[in-house]
Formats: structure tokens, sequence, C-alpha cells
């Protein structure tokens, strides 16, 4: 089941994504009336799913999930049809149109992502508005998950006060991004503040590591699943927060590091809240240095009620989400561009993070949670929109260069030219994809 929700999220955002984008060139190439002859979410490789005719325009479904396109008369894109391109210019045709025009219907698409990730923004901060911690009030610091962050210098307790300069006031989901682009992270220890340089590489040494995330909230030790085997099956209870363990006081989790190793074989005193009330009992650790059981993720109203965080929920009328939810589109996009640059720089090794179609159907979790689904369909459509940009003969991007080059030269690129352009930009879109779904497939291996 959970894969079944997680596989849904994934098509509806893919295809409304696909569809927006699409309709960016649809709509501009037929404002100035030009011809558009196939409008497909999805590719139709031999066959369709479904297909039907209206007026000049056959609309349909393929069958492969790797994209959607519309077929312009008179362009030279990836269907490659050089017969019509052979034929005399039709004044119904991209070719015929004025450079201003065809600049318009090849940007449509890009400025479509762009608007409906800031739009989406927008409407989440009004629906649901901010989600944080104060970061002031994390009196005791964060807890470093990741070992790399460790061996980085970061250490559970230090208190993230700066990254990259910026003060931060938040501790919310979008810090664990942070700190992982992150060249300095400036933390206060022991009442002391001190600057972390981060190393070049953080990116792939995180991504190449089995642990995801970065930093989280320090957590209680809540108690989960109990093993059957377990001699603390009677003992311990589901739901109960262990507070001390031989004498020493266990306020979180992380503490317990350590802790059962040296009490291994024993049967020591031991503290919970159980019913709201604070009950001494008696825990065995195995010869492991084990108690048998799992840790439950406790609810934000049960961590306010045991007194470990404060939680604000910020609400915004809808004028006070437009500028609230158009900042937070910048600042996705500047942090996208700041991975783009990462990716391009061989020092970081941040490249082969790069994932393909596995990597994006990951990213939506096994539950459906709405706010969830939106935040992750803005940042798709940012991507989409970025990566569309890019100067690669074939993408939007590559259409864009050369039409301005034609605007600023005064001088058509031939047919020829860029028959050839376009085959070049599609061989290494191939490469591309075959590298960023190559390595999904390195990593579900390396990682059995």
């Amino acid at each position: 089941m959970d894969i079944v929700i997680k596989l849904s999220q994934f098509l509806l955002s893919l295809s409304l994504l696909i569809i927006l984008h699409e309709l960016g060139h649809f709509i501009p190439a037929k404002l100035f009336k030009t011809r558009v002859e196939k409008f497909y979410l999805f590719f139709d490789v031999k066959f369709s799913l479904f297909k039907k005719k209206v007026g000049e325009t056959v609309y349909g479904i393929g069958w492969l999930p790797l994209g959607g396109y519309v077929k312009i008369s008179g362009m030279i894109d990836e269907s490659m049809d050089t017969e019509q391109m052979a034929k005399d210019p039709e004044p119904w045709e991209f070719r015929s149109k004025p450079a201003w025009q065809r600049l318009i219907i090849m940007l449509g698409g890009v400025t479509v992502n762009f608007i409906l990730a800031f739009l989406i923004y927008i409407g989440i901060a009004f629906a649901y508005g901010d989600f944080y911690v104060n970061n002031s009030d994390l009196k005791d610091g964060v807890w470093v998950v990741n070992p790399v962050l460790e061996k980085a210098g970061l250490k559970t307790g230090d208190k993230i006060v700066a990254i990259n300069g910026s003060p931060v006031n938040k501790f919310d989901g979008g810090i664990n991004e942070l700190v992982i682009l992150s060249k300095t992270v400036t933390v206060e220890r022991n009442g002391q503040q001190q600057e972390l340089t981060m190393p070049v590489n953080l990116i792939d040494q995180v991504t190449s590591s089995d642990v995801r995330g970065a930093v989280a909230l320090r957590m209680p030790f809540a108690v989960g699943a109990i093993d059957e085997k377990s001699k603390n099956k009677e003992i311990l209870k589901s739901g109960d927060v262990v507070t001390s363990i031989n004498g020493q006081p266990l306020r979180y989790f992380d503490q317990l590091k350590g802790m059962l190793a040296p009490l291994a074989g024993k049967t020591v005193p031991a503290t919970v809240i159980r019913d709201e009330k604070e009950t001494p009992i008696a825990v065995h650790v195995s010869s492991e240095g084990k108690l048998g059981v799992g840790i439950a993720q406790l609810e934000e109203r049960n961590l306010e009620r045991l007194g470990y965080y404060k939680f604000q929920r910020e609400q915004y009328g809808f004028f006070e989400s437009i500028p609230i939810g158009i900042n937070k589109g910048k600042e996705r996009l500047v942090r996208y561009w700041s991975q783009l640059k990462a990716i391009a720089n061989p020092e970081t090794g941040a490249i082969k993070s790069v994932g393909g179609f596995y990597a994006i159907f990951n990213i939506f979790p096994d539950e459906w949670v709405w706010e969830n689904f939106w935040n992750i369909t803005a940042v798709l459509s940012i991507m989409l929109g970025v990566m569309n940009l890019l100067p690669i003969p074939a993408l939007d991007g590559g259409h864009v260069m050369f039409l301005l080059y034609e605007m600023i030269t005064r001088r058509k690129p031939s047919d020829k030219f860029m028959e050839y352009a376009q085959m070049t930009g599609f061989v290494l879109l191939i490469g591309l994809l075959l590298f960023a779904n190559g390595n999904d497939i390195y990593k579900a291996i390396v990682r059995q």
C-alpha cells in the first residue's frame, strides 16, 4: 500500500508539472496563430495509451513517463521532422513567426513552472502557515544524527547560530538542506561561539552515507515496539518515556549512547513517565548492552506537554501570504542554484548525488499529506524550470540561446545547423538521463 501512495503522488505531481509546462508553450503558440500538431502527456514511442484529435491538434497520453511535449509546426524539435522543414514555410509555422514571438513561445514553459512554484508557496503559506521552533528556545542545542557532520566538527548539543554568516532564527524542515549546502556553520558550544568550516565535499559525504538528514531536534527516549524476546516485555510499555537509568538522568535519547554498555547483563533501576506520572521500575540490559525496544516518535503536543519544546504555528491572511510565499519561492530558487553550482564543481563530488526518476520517486513520503505533496511539487517545478533553461540544444534554453543569437546578430541559424544542434543536445540529454538513473541503480546495489 505504501508503494501505491508514493507512486500515486509521483505520477500526479509529474503529470501536473508536465501538462502545465507544455501549456506554457501551447497557449502563446495558439495566440500567435501557430499550429500545434500534438499535445502529449508522457512520450508515445510507437503507440499511445490514449489520443484524440480536436481541431488541428492531437491530444494524447503516452506510455513512457519521462516527460511530455507539444509538437509545433515548422520547428526543429525532438521529432526531427526534416521533411516538413524541407518544404516552403507556411504562415502558420513556427519558423515563419517573428523572433520575439518565437522567444515568448519557447520561454512559456519555464515561465509557467516558476509562476506555479510561487503560487504553490503562496497557497501553502495561506493554508498551512509556518511551523517551527524558535532557535532561541533550543537551550540544549541540536541532535547531530549524521556521523558525517560529527566528523566535520558539529557535536550533539551545539546550538546552530548562523549558516554561511546568516543568522538562524527558526528551526524547521529546511535546516538540514542549509547545513548540507553550507560552507561555514557558526555554533554556540559551552557558552562560546565558534565557526566551523565544512568540507568542500560535504554534499557527497552526506548523500553517500546510510543516514538521511543532518541534524534534528533532540528527542526524549520514548518506548516504541518491544521485542518479544526482551526481558523488558512485561516491564516497559509502549509510550513510556525513560527519564533515568541506574540513577543517571536521561533527558534526551542521544544521551543513551554509551550509557548501557557498562551495564550489560545487569538489571538496574530506571524511571519512566507513564500515564503522566513518574514511575520507578527495574530494567534488564542484555549482554549486547540493549533494552530490546524500539524508539517512538512523540507528537508535537506531547513534546510540549512534557516541557521539551514550544512549537510555533504562524497563520497568514490571504494578502499576507503573497509576500511570504514569494520569499519562500525565491529562497528555494537560490538554494537550488547553489546545488547546481556545487554539482558543477568537481571538488564537491556532488555530481555523484545526482539522481534520476527513482530518486525523485523516493522524495515522496509513503503517507499522503497534502502539505508535503505541494511542497515537493513546488520544488520539482523550480527544478524543471531551471533545468529547462540550461543552454543545451533540445532543451528550451537551447532554443532560447539560438533565438537570442538571431535577435542580436540579425542572422538566423540554418536549418541544417539546428538539426545537428538538436541531435547533439538529444545525445547529451540521453547521456545525462543514463548517468542520473545509473546513479540510482548503483546506490540501490551498494546500499543493499
